[in-house]
């Protein structure tokens, strides 16, 4: 779903602008985000996420990795609060861009940028205190392996906070490919290694503006724990 849709969300994967001659748009894989980034000045909103303010706001700033940061809002969000914060996304072009909004925002010493696909993520090594993705949705019920890889750059006593749209017919405008590629959050517990807890597994719901009127649009949530 692009963000001239749903204002907020700047986390892609899985997002896009509807094909307006109708045809499906390989919007799953990277070469399709480079063409978008090249030919937009500005897709997202640039606002942080709802779900990311709620939650990273009752944390204690420390080093956080944001995977599918897009053009960068998220990232900016949580150095803005004092984190050291990385920037990862599978577009070279939106990390670029991404890097230049946080200069302007005044935190690029704050920000780093790392080039990875999430469907094939791995860590090597590197732990954060807080490791976030916001509606990623790749095909096939992949989020929930995805979760899994996320869930090994979390550093111990260090949160995982993964959000997305819940499937709803209310998305008539996107394919079935996409609205496919939507889950709810018991789906995502699967996917988590032992030694973390879930501290949220649930829907939420917010307003949100669109076309002049406010509208009920739903979330998936979920925050784990890595206790050990």
């Amino acid at each position: 779903m692009s963000d001239h849709q749903h204002g907020h969300e700047h986390g892609h994967h899985g997002h896009g602008h509807d094909d307006e001659d109708g045809v499906e748009e390989d919007f799953f894989e990277p070469a399709s985000w480079e063409e978008r980034y090249a030919a937009e000045e500005q897709m997202w909103s640039g606002r942080s996420n709802p779900a990311l303010v709620e939650e990273a706001s009752r944390l204690t700033p420390g080093t956080a990795l944001d995977v599918g940061c897009g053009e960068g809002g998220d990232v900016i969000w949580l150095a803005q609060q004092g984190w050291r914060v990385t920037g990862a996304d599978f577009s070279a072009a939106g990390l670029a861009r991404a890097a230049r909004h946080a200069a302007d925002a005044g935190v690029g010493e704050r920000c780093d940028w790392w080039q990875v696909d999430a469907r094939d993520f791995d860590a090597a090594g590197r732990e954060f205190d807080l490791v976030t993705t916001h509606y990623l949705h790749p095909p096939d019920g992949r989020i929930v392996g995805i979760v899994g890889r996320l869930a090994g750059a979390v550093a111990p006593g260090g949160h995982l906070l993964v959000v997305g749209h819940e499937p709803s017919e209310r998305f008539t405008q996107l394919s079935a490919a996409r609205r496919g590629a939507m889950w709810y959050a018991e789906e995502l517990p699967a996917g988590l290694p032992d030694g973390f807890e879930v501290v949220a597994c649930e829907q939420r719901t917010r307003m949100h503006g669109h076309d002049g009127e406010q509208v009920e649009v739903g979330d998936s949530v979920l925050l784990a724990r890595r206790t050990g």
